[in-house]
């Protein structure tokens, strides 16, 4: 069995209260994007290990056992008779980087088991199962736009397409942890409702909309500033941090000339 496992960007991020667990309760809008990994299951004749992952392209940081493909596998084995698997991820989302890709890649797996499997698990069932792998997990199983609230996990679907315009993304050779990300936040409701706002042109988001975790982070980092005022000086319509960052993108009219992005190492150029 052959999947594909997309990432997302962040439109607006507001961290608006600390929750008694410990966590945050925020705001934002996920978007899917067609930057993909391929996720690949198939039975496994070596039956003392019950999943074998094999990884191609960029790298994954962590053990074996922390891998969320490993986790969404050995996550339903508890509650169904899984049969060994061998995994093959062709890894393309850079890890750590504001795009969901190792969520994405857990939620992915969870579909797939569930296909593969025959487990007849209902949507909301497989959301239940993704939320205990990571805030941004459950997002990936019905994959379409949506207001987030909570830690991620509270869906409002929304109606919004980004259908006939152009996505850059440029990734800097940056690792941002939560920890450093959340150390200088101070939580407060966004000045404008984010719901609202995503109706608006999107080339009036640029006032209205806003990741929280861009005003300490671009002092940190001043190359994400460079990055973020680069794609607006190129033409973007609306560019923004993806959520904790490090991962930058901007929103192009598809018929509009793209900047030259030779002077950076990585990025990602796909048409939504």
């Amino acid at each position: 069995m052959i999947t594909f496992s997309n990432a997302k960007i962040n439109i607006g991020l507001s961290i608006v209260s600390k929750r008694t667990d410990g966590y945050h309760n925020l705001e934002t809008v996920f978007y899917p994007i067609p930057i993909t990994d391929v996720l690949e299951i198939y039975n496994s004749k070596n039956k003392d290990k019950s999943i074998s992952l094999h990884v191609f392209g960029n790298n994954i940081p962590g053990e074996f056992s922390e891998n969320l493909i490993v986790k969404a596998y050995n996550l339903l084995s508890k509650d169904f008779n899984l049969t060994p698997i061998d995994v093959f991820l062709s890894k393309k989302i850079p890890s750590g980087s504001g795009l969901g890709g190792g969520s994405s890649n857990a939620a992915c797996m969870i579909k797939s088991l569930n296909s593969f499997f025959n487990l007849n698990l209902s949507a909301k069932r497989m959301e239940e199962y993704a939320t205990q792998l990571g805030a941004d997990c459950p997002f990936f199983i019905q994959n379409k736009p949506v207001f987030a609230e909570g830690i991620g996990e509270l869906f409002t679907p929304i109606n919004l397409s980004l259908k006939g315009h152009t996505l850059l993304v440029i990734k800097p050779k940056l690792f941002i942890s939560t920890q450093e990300a959340f150390s200088r936040i101070q939580p407060k409701k966004p000045l404008y409702p984010l719901l609202d706002c995503i109706q608006l042109p999107i080339n009036r988001w640029e006032k209205y909309i806003t990741n929280d975790f861009e005003k300490h982070l671009f002092v940190t980092y001043p190359e994400l500033q460079s990055i973020k005022d680069f794609l607006y000086n190129s033409g973007a319509l609306y560019a923004a941090m993806s959520g904790s960052g490090p991962s930058i993108y901007g929103i192009f009219n598809k018929e509009d000339a793209l900047p030259d992005l030779s002077a950076f190492t990585e990025y990602y150029r796909c048409n939504l």
